[in-house]
Formats: structure tokens, sequence, C-alpha cells
């Protein structure tokens, strides 16, 4: 006997996990200095969405400039914190839509439609910044977009796959909410045996076929 079925009611808590694994890491993002740092020593140069900082080479205080001083600055930094405010939005909907007995599977392909929007703002001011910073900011030695910057990547990576799972999960309704019950598959012995000779040469079938008709006769 074979017992075949998924309990997908209980994971469903998966997708608002991930969702707060995205503001997590979106918060490093907005707070981290490590959007631009200097490649190797010496430090001299660091930046994050809001600010760029320089320093000598001798020196232990850093000299900073805010980007909010530049268009562009103001544009990048404004996309990604309305993406960031729409997905914190998304986290508080999904954790309603998922603690309700019916879900209302077109409000959670709402929430997935809205991801796809978090994506697409988080993107534009993703691609801005460095686009625009080296263009318009003097850089010292070399320098490479760092950690705070990744983590807003991989927001964003998390968020489109949410996005993703959120507008199909009404296709799998009936396994979300459980209301499939696991199928069982019963094989008899004989017709295993019958199985099993199908794959043995006409010799092995033969004797078996005997040794079943004498025991008939019996």
């Amino acid at each position: 006997m074979v017992v075949c079925g998924l309990a997908c009611w209980r994971c469903r808590w998966l997708l608002p996990l991930l969702l707060g694994l995205a503001i997590i890491m979106g918060i490093i993002a907005l707070a981290g200095r490590g959007w631009l740092e200097s490649e190797s020593e010496p430090y001299v140069q660091q930046a994050s969405l809001w600010e760029s900082c320089t320093r000598g080479e001798e020196d232990l205080n850093w000299n900073c400039e805010s980007l909010m001083d530049y268009g562009w600055g103001r544009a990048a930094a404004a996309t990604y914190l309305v993406g960031f405010v729409i997905l914190v939005i998304c986290f508080a909907l999904a954790v309603i839509a998922f603690s309700i007995e019916i879900l209302r599977f077109n409000f959670v392909r709402g929430i997935g439609g809205l991801l796809f929007v978090v994506a697409v703002f988080q993107i534009i001011g993703l691609v801005i910044y460095p686009v625009k910073f080296t263009e318009e900011i003097p850089l010292t030695g070399d320098n490479m977009f760092s950690w705070a910057y990744g983590f807003g990547w991989a927001s964003t990576v998390v968020v489109i796959g949410c996005a993703f799972f959120f507008c199909c999960l009404p296709n799998w309704e009936d396994e979300v909410l459980g209301n499939i019950k696991p199928t069982y598959y019963y094989s008899s012995p004989e017709r295993a045996v019958q199985k099993n000779l199908s794959t043995l040469g006409p010799f092995f079938r033969g004797s078996y076929e005997q040794s079943k008709m004498c025991m008939t006769e019996y």
C-alpha cells in the first residue's frame, strides 16, 4: 500500500515568512552604508542610498555629502523606498489572508500583482543608483558596489519569486485548503506476483503457471 498526498495547507505560511525575509533585507539595504565601498586599502570611500562619504588616507573621520541634493539621488531613494513600503503592506495583507479560515484567492492573486509593482520600483532604484553615481560622483581609487547594495537586489529577487507564487496559488486552492484527501493505492499479492512475472523470461512464467494449475487441481 502506498500513500500519496501533500499537506500544502501546512506550508502556506512559508510565503509570508519569505516576505518577512525580504523586508529584513530591505531594511539592511536602506540603513546600510555598504552600497559602494573602496575595493582595497586604503578605504577612503563609502556610500549609502542617502549619502556619499570620503576621507583621506590618514584621516579617521568621514566627510559626507548628501545624495538628496541630486535629482537622481532623490529618484533612486524614492523609488526604492516606495517599493519597500508597498512590500510591508503586502506582508500585512498576506498575514491577514492566510489567517482567515477561507482564503480569498482573488485577494491572494492581488497581493502577487502588488509584489510585481514592488519589484519594478526596487529595480528602477537599483539601476538608477549605480549608473548615475559613477557618472556624477568623483570616485577615488578602486571601488565596488558592496553588501548593502547586494541586500537590495536579494530582497528584489525574493519579492519576484513570491509574486509568482502568490499569482499561481489559486491554481492549487484545494490543496492549500486541505480539501483533497490523500490518495491510497492498494495492490493485491496476486497482482504483485503477476507484475513481477512480466519481467521474467518464458521459462519462469511457464513454471509459475504449471505450479498454479497443480495447486488448483489439488
